[in-house]
């Protein structure tokens, strides 16, 4: 076990697959491990010992373990460590998947997924249900709308159009309702003004969030950024830090366009869509918002934006706000400045110009 000094591991719920080098890269063990044991088994690791597992349900929660005890615990996404699978697609196991992410953290050039604590969890954990709670008020209302249309009664689109006339309907005597469906219906709709509760409640868990976290509520000034993004995005990064630039952090939610370039020729084509799915579409839903409103402002964001809009559209014109967003978003978290919406940017080679002009 003191040879070791890479180790390599595939999760799963009962069972753990391991695989350990030494300094040249030498096989020491490839074995599987109870999930009771595992930590028993790292605990004879030596102290900083790199123990690197795929981002995926659990990585965290063994991150954060194997850190308290002197380990050197890294997470990897998935999809960076597939190509290193020496049997492909078609040699896809526990053993094979353990030796990938063991070679993966190897790479000088790898870049690694931040542990979560379990605050940021928690927060996200409130995030995953409203959204499901959202997914389940939409199929409720969907099926009184089934279950109604099949008496002859349609009512518009419009949630709150349904919950204005479905009283009337079931107290209706004149129209189509048997007794027993005016009983399922009433128990749909119970069940509808249930789930808009727990919605409520997930809402001010949020909002309590950003109220107390001095990010979150400096994220919430921007323009198409919320309580919802704000309390996401501050839950799911952490530490903004690990970016370089706003332009990596625009490129990791998947706001930057996919390329295809070759032989000095750019072929770009619509965003990259990695990275969180539920941040990005919060942030382009928020943008959307700052673009139907930018007529009413005078800022040079909002100028920009309605000349954009005119220009190319308001859905290109919503991600790139998005994009924007992101950015600023950055510079402000790194830098720890507040939001100004007149704030005009100048490029690091206009600032050397000047300073030489000035000399």
């Amino acid at each position: 076990m003191s040879e070791i000094t890479r180790v390599g591991v595939d999760l799963a719920k009962q069972v753990i697959q391991v695989h350990a080098v030494d300094s040249a890269g030498e096989l020491v063990t490839n074995r599987q491990l109870s999930r009771d044991k595992f930590l028993s088994w790292c605990a004879q690791l030596p102290v900083g010992c790199v123990v690197a597992m795929e981002a995926c349900a659990g990585a965290h929660h063994w991150a954060r373990k194997l850190i308290a005890m002197g380990l050197n615990a890294k997470v990897i996404a998935a999809h960076l460590v597939a190509p290193y699978r020496l049997q492909g697609k078609g040699g896809k196991n526990d053993a094979n998947d353990a030796a990938a992410v063991c070679e993966a953290a190897s790479r000088p050039n790898m870049r690694f997924v931040p542990v979560k604590t379990t605050i940021q969890q928690g927060l996200l954990c409130v995030h995953r249900l409203r959204e499901g709670l959202k997914q389940e008020r939409t199929a409720c209302i969907n099926r009184i709308r089934g279950m109604l249309a099949e008496f002859g009664l349609v009512v518009s689109k419009s949630p709150e159009k349904l919950r204005e006339k479905l009283t009337d309907m079931l107290e209706d005597a004149s129209n189509d309702l048997s007794g027993v469906a005016r009983l399922v219906i009433e128990e749909a709709y119970a069940h509808w003004k249930e789930v808009d509760e727990r919605i409520k409640w997930c809402d001010q868990r949020i909002n309590a969030h950003v109220k107390d976290d001095a990010q979150a509520k400096a994220a919430k000034n921007l323009m198409g950024i919320g309580p919802i993004t704000a309390s996401a995005v501050v839950a799911t990064v952490g530490d903004f830090n690990q970016f370089k630039n706003g332009a990596q952090f625009g490129a990791w939610l998947g706001l930057t366009p996919r390329q295809n370039s070759s032989g000095g020729k750019n072929n770009l084509g619509g965003i990259t869509k990695r990275g969180d799915m539920y941040l990005r579409s919060l942030l382009i839903q928020g943008a959307k918002s700052a673009v139907m409103t930018a007529h009413k402002r005078d800022d040079p964001i909002s100028k920009w934006l309605y000349q954009l809009c005119e220009k190319s559209g308001w859905q290109k014109a919503a991600v790139a706000m998005a994009n924007k967003n992101a950015r600023i978003l950055w510079a402000m978290m790194t830098k720890g400045c507040s939001f100004d919406p007149r704030h005009v940017s100048i490029k690091p080679t206009d600032v050397a110009a000047s300073s030489l002009a000035m000399a």
